[in-house]
């Protein structure tokens, strides 16, 4: 997220400058006040609360919107209110509310947007039984006997490497929503992410507002050769914080649809069951707690440590059964704690204790095929799928909070100005 006290960005700027000549051109709608009106529409819907008020200079209190959880939160904690002078004119005042589309609590506001978002496209995804994981396929994404082009796709690298949409970018995607395709974690994490910017922006703006190329899926290592909006050419500013440690301090709303994966700490030599050697994710959700934890912690770093210590104390615990340390530590299955051994019990509350830091039962995360799920559940199932390694948090590569996040507010700046100039011209 942009950092308190930088300039607005160039984009932002060129954007507001186009909107108020191509608005200043036109001739004034009954009730239209000034050119910036689809500025100061975009500053009140992402929650600003504005007020005249007889000040020489403006009055902008952003407060800590990151740490809340909803819209609603912030503003009845007072977050996101600004006091304007009454005797700015009209152009005064849009050049100012230009500016907090680059405040730190704007884009925090649009977290909020996209948080709505993530969950819906994540909830989608998981609910799709036809939208599956499978080690057996013919190539890296499989779209099944019609193949791709009847879902809405087509390859441009062998083997099931790359693809792109093929007709309009919303059917692609739905394709994911309803249609039978298999795929491995690393895909369904760029479905999840490119699935989360059709929710945020609606079927008609996702479909006009981004390429083909630019939703290109497949291997990572594919992406980076593409015009892909995640991982390509036209990805634009990363932010880079593997270890969540900004984000931390930033608060919850900041983690929220950012990708992530948990990988094997040790060499692949320990691994048992390589399609499980790592998990790739979209952030789903991060109640108060986890956050709070992650704050005083630090980020991801402490929580690799507690991980190798729940593994070790796991290695101590020999016993059979599927899905035993599943069943033990995320679902708490009575039965089965009641038939440990009395020498696994004083470890099996010591376990418990590690899992109970809010961390792993309020950070959530949807993983494909796995679906939404609080991180502790993950960690107890890589134990009966790995049990010879330790397993460590990672935030990935992205864009959400700069790239993106630009490129959503000119989305909306552009609809704005194209209804007011449809509406002005009927009133012609």
């Amino acid at each position: 997220m942009p950092g308190r006290g930088r300039h607005p960005s160039r984009r932002l700027r060129a954007v507001g400058v186009l909107l108020t000549a191509v608005l200043g051109l036109l001739p004034a709608a009954e009730g239209r006040t000034d050119p910036g009106d689809c500025v100061h529409r975009l500053i009140e819907r992402l929650g600003w609360q504005l007020q005249d008020a007889d000040i020489a200079a403006p009055r902008v209190h952003g407060g800590p919107v990151c740490e809340r959880a909803d819209l609603s939160q912030a503003q009845a904690a007072g977050d996101l209110r600004v006091q304007l002078p009454r005797a700015w004119a009209a152009p005064q005042r849009e050049r100012f509310l230009q500016t907090l589309l680059d405040d730190p609590a704007t884009v925090c506001a649009y977290a909020f947007e996209l948080g709505k978002a993530t969950r819906r496209a994540a909830t989608r995804l998981q609910d799709n039984p036809g939208y599956r994981f499978s080690a057996l396929q013919l190539g890296w994404i499989g779209f099944g006997p019609a193949g791709a082009r009847a879902q809405g796709w087509e390859g441009f690298r062998s083997f099931g490497r790359g693809y792109q949409p093929h007709g309009s970018n919303s059917a692609a995607v739905q394709a994911f929503y309803d249609g039978r395709v298999r795929s491995e974690c690393g895909v369904g994490r760029q479905v999840a992410q490119l699935a989360t910017q059709r929710e945020l922006y609606g079927d008609a703006a996702f479909d006009a507002g981004f390429t083909p190329g630019e939703l290109s899926i497949g291997t990572f290592l594919t992406l980076h050769d593409t015009d892909s909006i995640l991982l390509g050419h036209h990805a634009g500013e990363f932010f880079a914080d593997g270890k969540a440690v900004r984000t931390s301090q930033r608060g919850r709303q900041a983690f929220v649809g950012a990708p992530g994966f948990i990988e094997h700490v040790f060499d692949p030599v320990y691994l048992d069951d390589i399609n499980n050697q790592a998990e790739n994710f979209v952030i789903v959700d991060v109640g108060a707690g986890a956050a709070e934890a992650l704050r005083e912690h630090g980020g991801f770093a402490h929580y690799d440590r507690i991980n190798r210590h729940i593994w070790e104390l796991a290695s101590r615990m020999p016993g059979p059964g599927l899905r035993r340390f599943e069943r033990l530590l995320f679902e708490r299955d009575p039965a089965l704690r009641a038939a440990l051994p009395a020498g696994q019990q004083p470890l099996l509350a010591e376990l418990d204790g590690l899992l109970d830091d809010p961390f792993y039962r309020e950070f959530v995360i949807y993983v494909h095929p796995r679906g939404i799920r609080p991180v502790g559940y993950h960690i107890a199932r890589l134990l009966d799928r790995n049990p010879r390694t330790p397993f460590a948090f990672e935030l990935g590569l992205h864009n959400l909070h700069t790239t993106l996040y630009h490129r959503w507010i000119q989305s909306q700046l552009q609809q704005c100005a194209a209804a007011s100039t449809h509406s002005q011209i009927e009133q012609r």
